[in-house]
């Protein structure tokens, strides 16, 4: 997966995983659920972190706002607990109600003492604004289709214009659904690190891959005639990025992977514009049992003084995941003949 070997692409010095996917950290799963008729052309993308059941073994998580134009649902709870319990899942703006209950409805079937004897439960769901592909207001994504994303995850997936990436745009061009891994050593520790990303923001003035400011020649390009309906993306994106890890990290110390993700972004150009929502998550499946409420818990802990390593890891696998986004992406019509070209 990812960038083809071919175009002679390397995006950061540290080896990426035999996948090249989030899903190199073991026990993660992603799926999909795709619409696509007409004018209708969206989806919905889910995260599993982890085989068992979330709820019943939280995993440490942070969740870090670089810029807060969004409609994300379970940041606040993440922020006060240091907590995931559930599924993540991935949609348009309009359809983050439908993807909230759907995670609702399985963790209910999964734990029938929900509200009951072990209190309430904080699905996770993000979104970016496919308005310009998208009849975003026919509000087409159901229940049915997050829980189909679930049913279908594995731990290989597709990248680019599929799932919750469908009408999604990336600095003028067509983004959607991106991933990347980073595979080190610390202290003789194998660890994991793997972004999943749903890009949607930036301008193709600023794009930048592995350092070449290619973004002015492709305007060029994309002026020069040989295209028909292009429209420069101006100020009306977002960046999803989750990123997972098992190296046995504690929240405050996600909070300082995650803090790290807005340099990826912008080594390829992002800039945290007005109108972008910029929404990170970050968790370890290091510690799955930091959470367990019958006793007193031991976790492990990183020394801060080796977590370098991950904080470079971050800023590689979110940038290639980007990267990846667009180049799996293809060239496509939405509504209103609005095109996105790859």
């Amino acid at each position: 997966m990812g960038l083809n070997p071919a175009l002679g692409i390397r995006v950061g010095r540290l080896p990426a995983g035999p996948g090249n996917l989030i899903t190199d950290v073991p026990g993660l799963k992603v799926g999909h659920h795709t619409l696509a008729e007409g004018p209708v052309q969206t989806g919905v993308t889910v995260l599993l972190p982890g085989p068992d059941n979330c709820f019943t073994r939280k995993l440490p998580a942070a969740v870090t706002v670089f810029n807060g134009f969004g409609k994300s649902l379970g940041l606040m709870q993440i922020e006060e607990l240091g907590q995931l319990e559930t599924p993540i899942a991935l949609t348009n703006t309009l359809s983050v109600g439908a993807a909230w209950t759907a995670l609702c409805r399985h963790a209910l079937s999964q734990n029938p003492g929900i509200c009951l004897t072990t209190g309430t439960v904080n699905p996770v769901v993000f979104e970016c604004n496919d308005g310009y592909l998208n009849d975003i207001r026919g509000l087409h994504i159901k229940e049915e289709h997050v829980l189909s994303a679930l049913k279908n995850a594995s731990q290989t997936f597709e990248e680019g214009s599929l799932g919750a990436g469908r009408g999604m745009r990336c600095h003028g061009l067509k983004g959607g659904i991106g991933s990347s891994s980073r595979v080190l050593d610390i202290a003789g520790h194998p660890y994991a690190l793997g972004a999943l990303v749903l890009a949607n923001h930036g301008s193709l003035s600023d794009l930048t891959v592995a350092g070449r400011h290619i973004g002015p020649r492709a305007e060029e390009l994309l002026n020069s005639g040989w295209t028909s309906g292009y429209e420069q993306q101006q100020d009306k994106g977002s960046v999803i990025v989750v990123l997972a890890t098992d190296a046995p990290l504690l929240p405050h110390q996600l909070k300082r992977i995650a803090a790290r993700i807005p340099l990826g972004i912008g080594i390829v150009g992002g800039r945290g514009e007005n109108g972008s929502g910029d929404i990170f998550i970050a968790f370890s499946t290091g510690n799955p049992a930091a959470f367990q409420r019958e006793d007193f818990t031991k976790v492990d802990e990183l020394s801060n003084d080796m977590i370098n390593p991950l904080f470079d890891a971050t800023v590689q696998a979110t940038e290639e995941a980007i990267i990846n986004a667009m180049v799996a992406a293809e060239t496509m019509e939405g509504i209103n003949g609005n095109k996105a070209y790859a």
